[in-house]
């Protein structure tokens, strides 16, 4: 199974590429940054996202696509950012008919240190660890591109299974 994970943003968006299945182990195929300058209309942040991502999508042909759920911040403009630029993953799952999955931070740090709560540099450490990284991810942006991708696989797959299984037996 590929997973291409998105840790939505409009300045900096992390998107990690990653295969294996439930109970093997995990492969990083590829991890990047896309990056926009603050300064330009929102438009050609927005455009240049989007062939990032359909690159990535048309290159791998990614089995899901795991998004970052938008959380509630106080800063409105940030959370706008974050949410268009999931809103382009999102896209980029749909033209191409693949499915979408969005996970909330919280389970994603649950599911890759075993703690909700984790901060950054413990899900940055896990995530170089299930890898088998020689050196941790950076920036964080990638590294929870990673996670997400990585919760996919191990917790999508369960899911899914679940899911037909109880439609079987139907």
């Amino acid at each position: 199974m590929i997973v291409l994970g998105v840790d939505p943003g409009l300045t900096r968006c992390g998107v990690g590429v990653v295969e294996g299945s439930p109970g093997q182990a995990l492969s990083l195929v590829e991890v990047v940054v896309v990056r926009t300058p603050p300064e330009a209309p929102l438009e050609e942040r927005l455009t240049r996202l989007d062939e990032s991502l359909e690159a990535l999508v048309g290159r791998y042909l990614p089995d899901i696509i795991a998004v970052e759920r938008v959380f509630s911040q106080h800063n409105v403009r940030t959370v706008m950012g974050t949410a268009q630029a999931g809103a382009v993953a999102a896209l980029a799952a749909g033209r191409r008919g693949i499915p979408l999955s969005l996970r909330t931070p919280s389970e994603v740090k649950a599911a890759v240190t075993g703690s909700g709560r984790a901060d950054k540099a413990q899900v940055t450490a896990m995530v170089s660890r299930v890898l088998r990284l020689d050196a941790p991810v950076r920036p964080a942006d990638a590294a929870d591109a990673l996670a997400l991708a990585i919760t996919e696989i191990w917790r999508g797959g369960a899911e899914r299974r679940l899911r037909a299984a109880a439609e079987a037996r139907r």
